[in-house]
């Protein structure tokens, strides 16, 4: 039997998808373009916007006459209900062998999963949220982190990642800034694309969303209508995708549910064809928000029907419409029998998908489905990661008198809605919290242990006692009495406070749950008040997916610890902190509020939205962008640039050494921040562009070089195009925003730069003492 050329894997990939694409018939090539959603919940609570709405009337329930054509993709088949891993892997791979076994070509679907803080799976590792990966500052434990969350995906049959997130935090009120990696472009940008390398090192598809502008939305309120400017979008928007696709490879993308300008970027060729893949250079696959095609048709109007919604969705550069299929199949058919569709979209289109369904191995005639081994997605290596990445995320904001480390013998009030609770740990796209909500006969699957707990492990000799004090968002006080008394009989209170991940108002924070402002959810901050009128000393600790305002409480608290939802590791790693058996290390992905109104703000304001005469509100930070303290202490020594003028195509390199000048081992962050004093257009007056992350043990010292080049003090002009200006400029070693601590004056001489897309992204930095010598 002669092999058909695209089968055939000595040919080269184009070639046989062009063999394979004549071949098929219309209703095939369309087979290709949406996911099928099996058991999706059609009423009761969901875990995507409108899900009820958009399921209902679903054709899901003709099995066997949907996979007749072929299929795309497979939605969340561990992700939509508690299945035990193996034997979802194995139902997996069953439904794979129908789907290629009733199609004419046999093309299995790729399978798709959420991984946003781990495999949204039951019994499988969950992991910090990303905005404690942005705490860490440390890309390479990132990777790790991803690679290991692509091996256990690979080990079940699942193909795409939904991740990571590289929305830029705007306004912290918004839901969803527990799925950021922090309110810089420039940190969202280096952390994410580690995410994308150890997720595609694996063989998985990264998927990068939300493209683009999500997170800018108006009054932080979730799908609310993006009204950021041309510069906004290019300068903090964008440059996170940019560096994914460019230094991660990421090899799909997820078209967001906003719109901008009255665009919804569903809508939008000159953002998901003309920037994403003519200026850019992207080849992968551009997949919907969940329902977002749908979307253009029953919330943003700009369509009649599902035939124009499709229609609409083709033109603008969306190959797959998820989660399952509304608008791509026979209403998308029948406007292309009629005409009114281009079949040459549904060509472009159905060639991308397969194009990467031939690199993952789907069209090959040796493809098997069944998993090769055991399956294991909560193992004591992924623990160890968790735990490690939760340590290195937890920021020791405050710590005036040295209250912390806690004596080991000490008597210790634990109080809180959160100390006892293994769900606080967890973000609002963990298994636990996002689907066993709907399933509470069902363990977690995986071991969560509370800060209660694990702080006693971590002080045996201690005596500690317990009391809730109130719920996370309910109005009743009726526990402060209690927890005042446990509080006066201690040596020290420790205050366990935060939020409950949720979804669309069930939560304080997560999707769909935005908030009016940045007070403490329910009676939590009066709680907190209570405790401190006890006249114990106070150590407040944070287990939140957004910063709350904390001015409230400046200089009354004995020490300050924020962990942003650490995962099922992070109960060991926060009560580590709290005895001293971890050295905090984290540093602020986001700033930290003085009052809980004044916003929207973060650190990346031009002169005007800084204080100043003209407004009574002073939008100053209690602690900035990248702050975070140590048990130990450093000293930047040697600071030393190079010459002081280079061309706006020029390099400049900037050394300093630090030491570690304490009794015991620890990490030390150093930021490197630009400062232009005048520019064409307003530009914020500090922004990140490197930062290095440094071990030490005590005494050690190392000499961290920084590589500044021109391109990264790049702006978006009036013209729309990104220069480099002439001009004197500053950068600034810091540790934090805030905290200056060395500044090279440098002169950038010569012409305006216009760059193309092949302008240097990122700062290269080299550490270096007697015994290595280590670029990154």
């Amino acid at each position: 039997m002669t092999t058909a050329p695209w089968r055939d894997p000595a040919l080269p990939a184009a070639a046989r998808v062009d063999d394979l694409l004549s071949r098929m018939t219309l209703e095939e090539k369309t087979a290709q373009l949406y996911g099928v959603w099996v058991g999706a919940a059609t009423d009761g609570d969901g875990v995507a916007p409108l899900q009820r709405e958009m399921t209902a009337g679903s054709t899901d329930d003709d099995w066997a006459e949907l996979i007749a054509l072929g299929l795309g993709q497979l939605t969340r088949s561990f992700g939509t209900a508690p299945v035990d891993p193996a034997l979802g892997a194995r139902a997996l791979a069953r439904a794979q062998r129908r789907i290629a076994e009733a199609g004419r070509f046999g093309i299995p679907a790729v399978a798709h999963e959420e991984c946003l803080a781990g495999f949204t799976a039951w019994r499988a590792t969950a992991y910090p949220v990303p905005l404690a990966w942005g705490a860490t500052f440390d890309p390479s434990l990132v990777e790790a982190m991803a690679r290991r969350i692509g091996d256990d995906l690979r080990s079940v049959g699942v193909h795409q990642g939904l991740a990571p997130v590289l929305d830029v935090v705007r306004d912290p009120r918004w839901g969803r800034v527990e799925e950021t990696i922090g309110e810089d472009p420039y940190l969202v940008g280096t952390i994410g694309t580690a995410y994308v390398r150890g997720l595609e090192s694996a063989g998985v598809i990264a998927t990068l969303k939300h493209f683009a502008g999500y997170a800018s939305s108006a009054g932080a309120r979730n799908l609310a209508p993006v009204r950021a400017g041309v510069r906004e979008f290019a300068d903090v928007t964008l440059p996170p995708f940019e560096m994914a696709l460019r230094e991660g490879g990421a090899r799909s993308v997820m078209a967001a549910y906003n719109e901008t300008d009255g665009v919804p970027a569903s809508a939008d060729p000159r953002l998901l064809t003309e920037l994403l893949r003519a200026e850019w250079g992207f080849t992968g696959t551009v997949v919907a928000d969940y329902f977002g095609i749908g979307f253009l048709e029953t919330l943003h109007r700009v369509a009649g029907s599902p035939a124009e919604a499709a229609h609409r969705a083709l033109e603008a550069g969306i190959d797959v419409e998820l989660p399952t299929l509304k608008c791509y199949g026979k209403p998308l058919v029948a406007a292309v029998r009629a005409g009114t569709v281009p079949e040459s979209l549904v060509d472009r289109a159905a060639r991308r998908v397969l194009l990467q369904k031939c690199e993952l191995g789907l069209l090959d005639e040796t493809w098997q489905p069944e998993p090769d081994g055991p399956v294991d997605l909560d193992s004591a290596a992924n623990r160890a990661l968790a735990r490690r990445l939760a340590e290195e995320s937890v920021v020791l904001l405050d710590n005036p008198d040295s209250l912390l480390p806690l004596a080991p013998d000490s008597r210790v009030a634990v109080v809180g809605p959160r100390a006892a609770d293994a769900l606080a740990m967890l973000g609002c796209y963990s298994f636990p919290s996002h689907v066993l909500t709907h399933h509470p006969e069902v363990p977690t699957g995986v071991d969560i242990p509370t800060v209660l707990d694990s702080l006693r492990a971590e002080l045996p000799d201690a005596k500690v006692t317990f009391a809730e004090g109130c719920g996370v968002s309910d109005p009743d006080p009726s526990g402060f009495e209690e927890a005042v008394a446990r509080a006066s009989e201690a040596d020290v209170c420790v205050a366990v406070l935060g939020d409950r991940a949720g979804l669309f108002g069930r939560g304080t924070s997560g999707e769909g749950c935005d908030v009016a402002d940045l007070r403490l959810p329910g009676v939590q901050g009066d709680l907190l008040d209570a405790l401190v009128g006890a006249g114990v000393p106070v150590v407040l600790v944070l287990l939140t997916g957004r910063p709350y305002a904390l001015g409230r409480w400046e200089g009354r608290l004995g020490a300050v610890v924020q962990a942003f939802f650490p995962g099922e590791e992070g109960g060991p790693a926060v009560a580590g902190v709290l005895s001293g058996s971890v050295n905090p290390s984290g540093r602020m992905p986001v700033s930290v509020p003085r009052v809980p109104g004044g916003q929207p703000w973060t650190y990346l304001q031009p002169p005007l939205g800084l204080a100043g005469e003209a407004s009574n509100l002073d939008p100053t930070p209690l602690y900035a962008f990248g702050h975070g303290r140590s048990y130990t202490t450093f000293a930047w020594e040697d600071f030393e640039g190079t010459a002081p003028a280079i061309g706006t195509d020029g390099s400049y390199d900037l050394s300093l050494t630090v030491r570690n000048t304490g009794d015991r081992e620890g990490a030390e962050v150093v930021q490197l921040y630009l400062h232009d004093p005048v520019a064409s257009v307003t530009r914020p007056d500090v922004r990140l562009i490197g930062y290095h992350r440094l071990e030490l043990a005590p005494g050690e010292s190392r000499r961290v070089t920084f590589r500044f080049h021109a391109d990264l003090s790049a702006f978006t002009d009036r013209s729309g195009a990104r220069v480099v200006e002439p001009g004197a400029l500053e950068l600034r070693l810091a540790a934090s925003s805030a905290d200056v601590r060395h500044t090279a004056h440098l002169t950038l001489t010569g012409p305006v730069r216009v760059l193309g897309p092949g302008r240097r992204l990122r700062c290269e930095t080299r550490e270096r003492d007697r015994r290595t010598d280590r670029g990154r």
